[in-house]
């Protein structure tokens, strides 16, 4: 009788407490680890204020079930154009990549790449392909599952020279980031340069390209700044850009725990496509900002002379359409929809100063565990001893007896110590870290 009380009792509290074990268990579940690679320096806008906070919020949002670690400048091996295979192989789980690193093979997104098609203003051209790759180009990305579309700054021409017209640009031979970007160049006069960008310093230098077409967050990492001075933009539209895809492999994400799965889908799409957006436009307007502050001269082309340029790159489109065609795809009904899409959200406000975000960074704070530091500057406070002499007469206090025989005439004179916190200039080097 009284074994079988004893058993009832066990039975009971293994009952009670399974449910805590369990939960234990639940939060002890190993932490999945994803791999994010990309070609953009681990300084790049891209990296610090888009893919690195995208990353850490999708962390923080399924509560740390998995942890992404991001690999810039290609150090996972490889070359940019074999990212997108890197991620359907598997090698990496997560890619940042332009569909145009690999000619052909995603041709409707070249969509957004035409002359003169697209806003000025990434965080217009990002949502409008957000919207545009749900609905057309699912099957060119059926090998990845795809987290975010998005389109970088538009492209400016800096040169060497000041470029007021089409006139001007004759001869001239410039660094064309993508296929439509080179023949672009070719219909103006210019020469296309087809150069693997980290060697475009190294062609500006030795003169084998007088300049080139690219986004304004180029200028820092191409050091374009220490040959090209004078700049070129244009009113409104695009000369040339280049979309840009956040691709995961598919069986990764089939792997992910049903809360991972929920935080990388809640941070996919338009939240994803608006931030990426919303980071190349504030990126463009502070180095054109630093770039005319500097005194070098940017030349705006509108009007009657822009109408020559977009007249001038019209056989650009004509060509793509019969491309199109020949692949059997409707280029003129492509380009509707993206006419329809910018429309859209052509009204989208500016992204708001940066300024704003910096005081709350978490995933700073992370990485410079630094409070240690800060514990490892707290044994110099101790040096200001003068707070243990306060200690003393505390015990003193606390404990008559022993000490008001001897040591309480020391204790006079220990005052002069008390002025010693001279070691004031000790804080100092205190606020100094603050």
């Amino acid at each position: 009788m009284l074994q079988s009380r004893r058993t009832f009792l066990a039975s009971i509290v293994t009952s009670v407490a399974t449910p805590a074990v369990l939960r234990l268990a639940r939060a002890d579940a190993p932490q999945m680890t994803l791999k994010l690679h990309h070609a953009f320096s681990a300084v790049s806008a891209v990296h610090e204020k888009f893919l690195a906070p995208w990353a850490r919020k999708v962390e923080a949002d399924c509560g740390n079930r998995i942890r992404i670690d991001l690999f810039p400048s290609m150090q996972l091996g490889g070359a940019p154009a074999a990212l997108f295979d890197q991620a359907r192989d598997g090698i990496a789980d997560i890619v940042w990549a332009p569909p145009s690193a690999t000619p052909g093979r995603f041709a409707k997104s070249e969509t957004f790449e035409l002359p003169f098609v697209l806003s000025h203003r990434a965080l217009v051209n990002s949502k409008a392909l957000a919207d545009f790759a749900a609905t057309n180009l699912q099957d060119e990305f059926r090998d990845f599952h795809a987290l975010c579309f998005s389109c970088r700054d538009h492209g400016v021409l800096h040169t060497s020279r000041p470029i007021k017209s089409i006139d001007d640009l004759r001869g001239l031979r410039l660094h064309a980031p993508n296929r439509l970007a080179g023949e672009c160049i070719r219909a103006l006069g210019a020469h296309g340069v087809s150069v693997p960008s980290p060697q475009v310093p190294m062609a500006l230098s030795a003169r084998v390209i007088d300049g080139c077409l690219d986004p304004w967050d180029a200028v820092p990492s191409l050091r374009l700044g220490e040959n090209l001075k004078q700049h070129t933009d244009f009113v409104e539209q695009a000369l040339s850009s280049a979309p840009f895809v956040l691709a995961m492999c598919r069986q990764a994400y089939e792997r992910l725990p049903r809360e991972a799965k929920i935080a990388i889908d809640d941070n996919s799409g338009q939240p994803a496509a608006s931030m990426a957006g919303a980071m190349w436009d504030l990126e463009a307007k502070a180095i054109a900002g630093a770039t005319r502050d500097r005194g070098e001269p940017v030349v705006v082309i509108s009007g009657n002379e822009l109408a020559r340029w977009r007249k001038a790159t019209e056989p650009v489109i004509a060509a793509w359409q019969k491309q199109m065609k020949e692949r059997k795809l409707d280029g003129g009904k492509l380009l509707g929809e993206v006419h329809a899409l910018l429309a859209k959200y052509a009204d989208e406000p500016e992204p708001q100063a940066q300024t704003a975000r910096r005081p709350a960074q978490p995933s700073e704070q992370k990485a410079v565990t630094e409070p240690p530091p800060s514990e490892a500057v707290q044994p110099k406070p101790e040096s200001a001893i003068p707070s243990k002499t306060a200690v003393p007469a505390l015990e003193a206090a606390a404990a008559p007896p022993p000490e008001p025989s001897a040591s309480s005439m020391p204790v006079a004179p220990l005052p002069k110590p008390a002025p010693a916190p001279v070691a004031a200039p000790q804080p100092k080097a205190f606020d100094i870290p603050l």
